[in-house]
């Protein structure tokens, strides 16, 4: 086990970034295509085909998803992965053709301090990057889609986690942390997602002894998205997976304070290789939840930034 999505077999990820950009992309995809769910609770998203992914639409699965940073000009990012997978011979069959199903969504990084003057949006490379990129190893932290991202308080990043569940059942999470609100708690080093921390793999602090009252901290410039996926090797239905997503949701509420602002276009996928029966769906989402705030802080615990950058990253506040 890696502690990442990938321990889903079957799943690979790929990261694309440049930093005079100061951005980047993530893209999930797998050996075969997945069955996928959608569910948004922010309220500000950016996203593509995700009215597709309802219960009631036609196109059961989905051959990649793609997480990008750059707001609606990173939606070209999605262009680059079907531009790719088509030329690999994947997507949806219509007749003697094949239309790539790739989803996405995008969080706001315009204003972070990179050189956003492009002649012609750079999303499309980045994506097809990405894609070409993807493995069962890829890094975290300053990377991929979380390249550019902020908090309130610290840098941002990409994060993973992955859980096994008795019976073989494996989930993985993984999420670009650009969110308003902040992932420690007031000025110190201790993490809101400390109770669900695993082997240490955010620092081994635990939860923090005191807890701060009155308005949180959150961004000035209030153009922000937590973005993720949570996958499993269980077998689910669209309508399965949709619930699971909307469970997955109490991992950011748990990791973020606060979450699902106004300004957040927080938004999670959850992916199905269908590998293994299904047989406690409440476990399931319980995980995924879990899973979903151990990759958020994990993303900000990893991130690292310049020595002059605003906001500095974890490591040089509370680790010097």
């Amino acid at each position: 086990m890696r502690n990442l999505i990938t321990d889903v077999p079957g799943l690979r990820v790929g990261n694309a970034d440049d930093a005079t950009l100061k951005s980047g992309c993530t893209v999930l995809t797998g050996d075969a295509p997945f069955t996928c769910g959608v569910h948004v609770m922010g309220g500000a998203p950016g996203t593509r085909e995700t009215d597709l992914l309802a219960p009631d639409k036609l196109v059961e699965q989905v051959d990649a998803l793609v997480l990008s940073g750059g707001s609606s000009f990173g939606l070209d990012a999605g262009s680059g992965v079907a531009d790719a997978l088509r030329d690999a011979g994947r997507g949806f069959a219509v007749g003697d053709v094949r239309v790539p199903i790739v989803p996405g969504a995008i969080l706001f990084d315009l204003l972070n301090g990179g050189d956003k003057n492009w002649a012609t949006n750079p999303y499309r490379d980045l994506g097809a990057s990405a894609y070409h990129a993807a493995s069962t190893d890829f890094a975290l932290g300053t990377a991929g889609a979380g390249f550019g991202a902020t908090t309130a308080t610290l840098k941002g990043g990409l994060g993973s986690a992955s859980v096994t569940l008795p019976g073989g059942v494996i989930i993985g999470a993984l999420v670009a942390v650009n969110a308003v609100g902040s992932v420690t708690v007031g000025d110190g080093p201790h993490f809101w997602a400390a109770p669900f921390e695993a082997q240490g793999e955010f620092g081994n602090l635990g939860p923090s002894p005191t807890y701060p009252t009155g308005r949180p901290a959150t961004k000035r410039a209030a153009r922000n998205t937590t973005i993720g996926i949570i996958a499993t090797n269980a077998q689910l239905t669209k309508a399965q997976c949709t619930r699971l997503a909307t469970a997955a949701h109490d991992g950011i509420a748990r990791a973020i304070v606060p979450a699902h602002t106004p300004f957040d276009g927080d938004l999670i996928f959850a992916a199905s290789t269908g590998a293994a029966p299904c047989e406690d769906l409440l476990s399931l989402g319980h995980a995924g939840a879990t899973c979903m705030a151990r990759a958020i802080a994990r993303g900000v615990y990893l991130a690292r930034s310049t020595p002059h950058e605003d906001p500095p990253c974890y490591a040089r506040v509370h680790n010097p």
